[in-house]
């Protein structure tokens, strides 16, 4: 549990005024989701479905049906959602509310009208180099958010193309903070024996070892902005008739000084200079050593001023793929909220194969 066992009585009202404001009954998002009809059904993975729900005042939501099986109790849960509630930014996706009835954990988020990042081929060609950049600035901003600004700093450990949504004006915004770990302000890394992430964002000491921290996030960060800027998956990216590592190939051509081959062709930037400083600084996130990677305050900075002089980026981490995409996750790591180390501990350390958009496979790095 997250909740402060010392908290006072004013304070302890206060949070059972915040829990009230937060619930909605069943009936409602029953109502507002049709029942929960395929027809409005949004996707699925290891943790539920989402649906597409219009409540009685014409607002828009997401709802997330949880899995019933995720093992968590009702004072846990209301406290993990009391607590993503709090997290507002305009780079993250907002938590509306909550509902327990029937057996039912349902999560009520803010529905965002472009769907995901997750590299649509018919949305490729409306992304131009301005918006592509518009689109990585403002993920850095959420994460930096999360890292540093918020009043808790958080490990999203599992940021991905497909948890980065796009609203009407093409603003991202963060998504499932299902797997995220809350940190004190001075506590800088934590250990796992319970590896929750996707395979190909995930940091090499986090997957080989168990250790993560912000830097982890950075490193998921730089996969995702070299995924940005040429287009595709860095698991299946494909060079001519040639399927390679998007890593790989981004580091060989930085050293050949022909980066932009990464380029999707349809991004047709106004600046070239622009589009390789960014893929530089791609390079510097997803290093392998974790103390060259520069934090998220310096990333802002490096994403904001081009009179910033960027160090020379050394080799990242390189994984060798099967042709199955890979993920782990399970239950609650999957579901709502942000857990804490003494309950992933208790929990040990099983994996469970998610339903989501992959499953294991094992990394062999170079």
């Amino acid at each position: 549990m997250l909740a402060c066992s010392s908290c006072t009585e004013g304070h302890h009202v206060d949070e059972i005024k915040s829990v009230e404001s937060l619930l909605f009954d069943f009936g409602t998002i029953s109502l507002a989701t049709d029942n929960f009809s395929e027809a409005n059904k949004l996707g699925q993975g290891g943790f539920g479905a989402v649906y597409k729900g219009r409540l009685s005042d014409g607002h828009v939501i997401a709802v997330k049906r949880l899995s019933r099986d995720f093992g968590q109790g009702d004072i846990e849960f209301k406290n993990e959602v009391l607590l993503v509630a709090k997290l507002q930014h305009r780079n993250l996706v907002r938590l509306l509310g909550f509902c327990l009835e029937r057996k039912e954990r349902l999560l009520a988020y803010e529905f965002v009208e472009n769907t995901s990042l997750d590299h649509d081929p018919t949305k490729r060609g409306h992304l131009d180099w301005e918006r592509r950049y518009k689109i990585i600035r403002g993920v850095a901003r959420g994460i930096l958010y999360l890292h540093e600004d918020s009043r808790l700093r958080i490990i999203h450990r599992d940021l991905k193309a497909s948890n980065i949504l796009l609203d009407a004006d093409m603003n991202p915004k963060i998504s499932d903070f299902g797997m995220a770990r809350l940190f004190v302000l001075d506590e800088m890394q934590g250990n796992t024996s319970r590896i929750v992430g996707t395979y190909g964002y995930m940091a090499p000491e986090y997957a080989m070892h168990g250790q993560f921290s912000m830097k982890s996030d950075v490193y998921s960060f730089g996969v995702l902005v070299l995924e940005i800027l040429s287009g595709q998956k860095n698991n299946c990216f494909r060079s001519g008739e040639n399927v390679e590592d998007l890593l790989s190939y981004a580091w060989k051509n930085w050293r050949e000084n022909t980066s932009l081959n990464i380029v999707d062709p349809t991004m047709k930037p106004s600046s070239t200079s622009e589009v390789m400083r960014c893929i530089r600084i791609g390079l510097l996130f997803v290093q392998e050593n974790v103390v060259d990677r520069p934090t998220m305050a310096s990333v802002f900075v490096m994403l904001n001023s081009y009179s910033t002089t960027l160090p020379v980026p050394s080799q990242p981490a390189f994984f060798m793929h099967t042709n199955v995409e890979s993920e782990m996750s399970s239950g609650w790591q999957h579901s709502v909220g942000i857990t804490d180390q003494s309950e992933e501990r208790s929990k040990g350390s099983s994996i469970q194969a998610s339903q989501n958009e992959v499953s294991i496979t094992e990394l062999y790095p170079r």
